[in-house]
């Protein structure tokens, strides 16, 4: 054990056994359970880099008054337990304001078909910290049991090559529950570790060729989420495009023939200034959502004072929010249950598809993507009947990245979907995220407004005795 920690680079101290008999010293010798420096074994234990016999060690821990043996145990086993619990994360419940984003994730996790969401806006505005806060809240599915592709056991088209294998020879599989998973790609991550490689250890130990699963395959029925997406390389988002359109993943390397299911969400996050998106990546997510910053002094204090108490004791603060995540946590799973028994007039079809032809909407994504949201926003009001404050809330999602830009048009995409809609629909229309330079507007109009009201209201002071009055001049009266 000592050699094994010498060669990991970590301080072993001198005197390591001293037992209170010669039994106990000879079944603990070689091991570090009566080691002076408690620290330097749970930090072996973290890292992951204790490689003794445990039972050993177990069996020095029971010897009579061998108390040290005890405490290392105990500290080696909750060093091994803290490790395994996931990064804790600000609760999703507590964020406050960015109700576009929130709703933008959410109907993603109803209807993971209505294709991602993007999201992109001014730093700081919670983009990435609302993505990864979403792992706590997501619902349940059943999957193979040590399935790496998180295969659907009722159905075969989900299914990866080995457990499709079981299944057409008629074997049973067994299925357990799993928490949808929330995959981050890094910017620096290769093609092999996306989209999976051959397995190195098992070609050099048993000298068979076989498939290592990546990124895509741990995000099938989960959630892709690419933080800085606009700096994303183009042959990546290329690889990432073709799965997230055909749903399969296909690796044809190193004699390595393999295709398996790569169904997921994909969230992306970016802010305007480090550059655009291609048009192709902004056709392929669903909605999108612009966020601002926020502006409204209560709001601001209370998500500031939120965050401080998360920094000042993570998991206490977590715990504090379970019941609400719970309560989130079970809404969404009735509205995903409830979505197939809702219902849209297919009149609200008819001028869902003339609001995007007016609008020279390219192709048919913008039709089909603004009906699924609406059901979806139903489901989510509780309700299972499509009304036109469903299509009104969604709409601006659905369309205002697919509109054709004109350099010479200064006019939001957003705005101009607003406008249309009310065409069309005849009624209020949705609202729209402001710019902060257009809340800053408003709210020097509604202060200019203000004064001028007092002005009205205020007395018109007397001129002073003496003092040149023009409207007494002759012929002005």
């Amino acid at each position: 054990m000592h050699s094994t920690l010498r060669a990991q680079n970590v301080a072993v101290p001198t005197k390591v056994v001293a037992g209170r008999s010669r039994s106990a010293q000879a079944s603990s010798r070689g091991m570090v359970a009566k080691a002076n420096d408690y620290k330097v074994l749970s930090l072996a234990h973290a890292a992951g880099k204790f490689m003794g016999n445990r039972s050993a060690l177990a069996r020095s821990a029971s010897v009579r008054g061998n108390k040290r043996a005890q405490s290392v145990q105990t500290v080696a086993s909750n060093a091994v337990e803290i490790s395994k619990q996931p990064k804790p994360v600000f609760p999703f419940v507590k964020i406050i304001g960015q109700e576009d984003m929130k709703l933008g994730l959410i109907l993603n996790i109803i209807d993971p078909t209505l294709g991602g969401v993007l999201i992109m806006g001014d730093r700081g505005t919670a983009k990435s910290m609302a993505v990864r806060s979403l792992a706590a809240i997501l619902p349940e599915i059943q999957v193979v049991k040590g399935d790496a592709y998180q295969s659907n056991p009722e159905s075969p088209g989900e299914m990866g090559p080995e457990s499709k294998a079981k299944f057409l020879a008629g074997e049973s599989l067994d299925s357990e529950p799993r928490q949808i998973t929330v995959v981050e790609l890094p910017l620096g991550a290769t093609e092999d570790r996306i989209c999976g490689t051959i397995d190195i250890e098992k070609a050099l130990t048993d000298g068979v060729k076989a498939y290592e699963p990546g990124l895509l395959a741990k995000a099938n029925r989960g959630i892709l989420y690419v933080d800085e997406v606009n700096l994303l390389e183009d042959g990546l988002v290329d690889v990432v495009l073709d799965s997230a359109a055909s749903g399969w993943n296909t690796v044809e390397r190193e004699g390595v023939s393999i295709s398996h299911p790569a169904k997921f969400i994909m969230v992306g996050s970016g802010s305007e200034e480090e550059g655009e998106l291609r048009p192709q990546l902004l056709d392929r997510f669903g909605l999108n959502v612009q966020v601002r910053t926020i502006m409204n002094v209560d709001e601001r204090t209370e998500l500031a004072t939120a965050r401080m108490m998360f920094d000042r004791n993570k998991f206490e603060y977590i715990a504090s929010c379970r019941e609400e995540s719970d309560a989130l946590t079970k809404k969404l799973n009735e509205c995903r249950a409830r979505l197939t028994d809702v219902k849209m007039d297919p009149e609200l079809s008819l001028k869902i598809s003339e609001v995007c032809s007016n609008l020279n909407v390219d192709g048919l994504r913008g039709d089909i993507v603004t009906n699924r949201c609406a059901k979806a926003h139903a489901a989510w009001c509780g309700r299972t009947q499509v009304t036109g404050e469903d299509v009104a809330r969604v709409i601006v999602m659905c369309l205002s990245h697919r509109l054709r830009k004109d350099p010479m048009d200064k006019m939001d995409g957003g705005y101009r979907v607003v406008m249309e809609y009310a065409r069309v629909f005849g009624n209020s229309a949705p609202k729209v995220a402001a710019t902060p330079e257009a809340e800053l507007q408003a709210l020097k109009d509604k202060k200019a407004a203000e004064e001028a009201e007092k002005a009205k209201d205020a007395p018109a002071e007397k001129p002073k005795g003496g003092a040149w009055n023009p409207n007494s001049l002759p012929g002005r009266r």
